[in-house]
């Protein structure tokens, strides 16, 4: 079991100081008390024949030790920290999993895109709000509730398509796996951009599309560039 809050060299996620010695009770038990965001326990990491195997029993699970280990997960999500601390009590290696759609929706794009979006936000010096970095080298970026809805007619008014972009939003009735936890051997979630004082207040959706869009619209052309010069 991880027990550091992960974030990555050289963002400003330095806001929150890696926690030695916190375990995933304490992670979660400060999702609820310091951000007041929903979390729910989800499957975990076993051991068997000295390979690290998703707690579900399904071989190829392809999110091990990171999806909800139950149907009704939903119902499962709380911000009490009473009842946080009572379910990581019961299962203390469970992931951390956060419900998207209530405190916030995210926005998803590749790694690339991901860093290339935060480097032009900074440059127009765009307000944005925590940011997730995977191990499926996906980025996710945290804004306000409602975005499943806007973001298509977003990203049309722009002139792009949604679908060549690579770009997805998790809203109502979807999740995303919190710091720190572990994606089987592929390693474990981290904040590109962790929450803190600077990102207190989630940014519309529409405020960060543009640079979303324009960075995967990049990575796109970028991607296609390089295949063309390996089939010459």
């Amino acid at each position: 079991m991880l027990t550091v809050e992960e974030t990555i060299p050289g963002t400003d996620a330095g806001q929150i100081p890696k926690q030695r010695g916190e375990t995933l009770l304490d992670t979660a038990v400060r999702y609820t008390e310091e951000h007041h965001w929903d979390v729910f326990p989800g499957t975990w990491l076993v051991a068997v024949d000295g390979v690290h195997r998703c707690s579900c029993g399904v071989v190829e699970c392809p999110a091990p030790g990171a999806h909800p280990a139950r149907s009704d997960w939903a119902g499962q999500a709380t911000g009490s920290a009473t009842a946080v601390r009572r379910m990581w009590q019961t299962w203390p290696t469970a992931s951390i999993l956060l419900p998207t759609g209530h405190a916030f929706d995210t926005i998803s794009v590749p790694e690339t895109a991901g860093f290339l979006a935060l480097a032009r936000m900074e440059r127009m010096e765009l307000t944005r709000g925590p940011v997730i970095l995977t191990p499926a080298r996906r980025m996710e970026f945290f804004v306000l509730p409602g975005a499943a809805a806007k973001v298509p007619g977003l990203i049309r008014s722009l002139g792009w398509s949604l679908s060549p972009l690579d770009l997805s939003v998790r809203g109502e009735g979807a999740y995303v796996a919190a710091p720190p936890t572990r994606f089987g051997s592929k390693g474990a979630v981290q904040w590109a951009c962790g929450p803190g004082p600077v990102n207190r207040w989630l940014p519309d959706a529409a405020e960060l599309v543009p640079a979303l869009a324009y960075a995967c619209g990049r990575d796109r052309q970028d991607r296609r560039e390089r295949r063309e010069r390996r089939e010459q």
